[in-house]
């Protein structure tokens, strides 16, 4: 190599430089401008290379739910590499099968049906995998329902059922093809309903595609759906943190179930505690027949994703050996961080542990909106939570706004006792208008009430900017 090839200038002009020159800018997204270097990382902060600390209140999209350097699981890494760190995907090891054995017995348990666990290395590919065992399980049906503002992954299989066209513009589809349906938004359903009556309409008006085989996704002579499967987010992500309607998901799985549609829950984000159940889905008391997990399952510590699904659509004789693969799937040291992440899930009372905090930081949050008229609605469940920021009506989405709060949150200028904090905060939404909130399940109260007096800053200086 080339010695003039080796960095010797690290300074964050230098490196800012080299990234416009040498790196993709497809793999990444640019949130800010200029982008932001981080280096460092403990519990609920990220530090930049002068030491000032950003409390992170989205940890890295939900993937990080235990904290960063989170000692214990940090140590079934090391421990994995000293013992097996390596091993070809054709041979088995021992972390791997106990591992998906932990999540099928769990499943079984909860939901009362036997199931097997398929891993693969990231969240879109997990999907991919899913797709494939529908077709194979349904005769090679491609048609999928899928939610308006759902996101399930950004590789052709995933993006063909993300109801974003801006994933597919430049590539078109791949085989599979969705119907994207509302998701049930209660801050902005119709007038004159309440949630419960919201989704009690919206099923009805799912229902009405089976009423005549005009419609067209029905056969009723031969009592056949065109349609395979239904892909929900019990909770919407990238959607905005949606928390929909209790009764919801029973009356859609009432028509699925009658019209047999298989509903698959994308539990990427959502999964692992971050609503207060190890699975969202348990919340609204539904029995899905496929659940697709990863993010926070390692911590952050290897990409590692994978899914449950019941018997009939999975036992080897439908799906054989070698049905789908991936050179890295059901690594060893993502298999062994899993399994320790989720002995610790099972030692742990996260269910109580993390309703408590949420409570808090929604409470924190519904003060906060009582002085900034700016905040239009305030949601959550367990500790995924959301902040939909709108103009002074309290309703029209304000982009501009919640832009400028990341920024001011990222320029790690804010201030709490005397000492300079940043902020780590991220967005989504329909109107990329909400702030997603996804603190770490160890956040502390104190790290709460500091996140809620740094909001009220950020909000405070971004009006003022306006």
């Amino acid at each position: 190599m080339n010695s003039e090839a080796i960095v010797l200038d690290d300074s964050n002009d230098r490196m800012l430089a080299d990234e416009a020159r040498y790196c993709s800018f497809g793999d990444t997204v640019h949130y800010t401008d200029p982008p932001k270097l981080f280096d460092g990382c403990e519990g609920s902060y990220m530090y930049d290379a002068s030491g000032t600390p950003y409390l992170d209140l989205q940890m890295w999209y939900s993937a990080v739910n235990f904290g960063y350097a989170n000692q214990r699981l940090n140590n079934a890494l090391k421990r994995q590499i000293d013992q097996l760190p390596q091993v070809a995907s054709q041979y088995l090891h021992r972390e791997k099968i106990e591992l998906a054995k932990t999540i099928a017995v769990d499943a079984e348990r909860k939901f009362g049906l036997p199931g097997r666990v398929h891993f693969n290395v990231g969240g879109a590919q997990a999907i991919e995998d899913s797709l494939k065992i529908i077709r194979n399980y349904t005769g090679g049906k491609s048609l999928m329902f899928a939610f308006e503002g759902g996101y399930h992954g950004r590789t052709l299989g995933a993006s063909s059922i993300t109801s974003s066209y801006r994933y597919r513009r430049r590539y078109g589809h791949f085989g599979e093809r969705a119907m994207f349906l509302p998701y049930p938004y209660p801050f902005r359903r119709p007038k004159g309903m309440d949630k419960e009556e919201y989704g009690e309409h919206l099923v009805a008006e799912f229902a009405r595609l089976f009423e005549t085989e005009y419609h067209g996704v029905w056969d009723p002579k031969v009592r056949e759906c065109e349609y395979a499967a239904f892909y929900v987010e019990p909770l919407q992500g990238t959607g905005g943190y949606i928390v929909p309607p209790m009764n919801y998901f029973k009356g859609l799985k009432k028509v699925l179930d009658q019209y047999g549609i298989l509903m698959v829950t994308d539990e990427i984000q959502m999964g692992f505690y971050r609503t207060g159940k190890l699975w969202s889905i348990e919340h609204f008391g539904v029995t899905p027949d496929m659940i697709v997990f990863g993010k926070a399952l390692t911590n952050g510590l290897n990409p590692l994703s994978g899914l449950w699904a019941r018997e009939e659509l999975i036992n080897p004789e439908v799906f054989p050996p070698g049905s789908t693969h991936s050179t890295f799937n059901a690594n060893p040291l993502g298999t062994a961080v899993g399994l320790e992440a989720m002995k610790m899930m099972h030692e742990t009372d996260y269910e109580a542990m993390v309703m408590a905090k949420g409570a808090h930081l929604l409470e924190g949050l519904k003060d906060l909106q009582t002085r900034h008229k700016e905040i239009g609605d305030v949601d959550g469940l367990g500790l995924a939570l959301r902040a939909e920021i709108c103009t002074e009506d309290g309703f029209t989405p304000n982009k501009a706004l919640v832009d400028r709060m990341v920024d001011i949150g990222l320029a790690g200028d804010l201030e709490y006792n005397g000492k300079k904090l940043g902020l780590v905060l991220d967005i989504g939404g329909y109107y990329k208008n909400v702030i997603t909130l996804a603190p770490s399940l160890h956040i502390s109260t104190e790290e709460i009430d500091l996140g809620i007096a740094l909001l009220d800053q950020l909000l405070t200086k971004a009006k003022r900017l306006a």
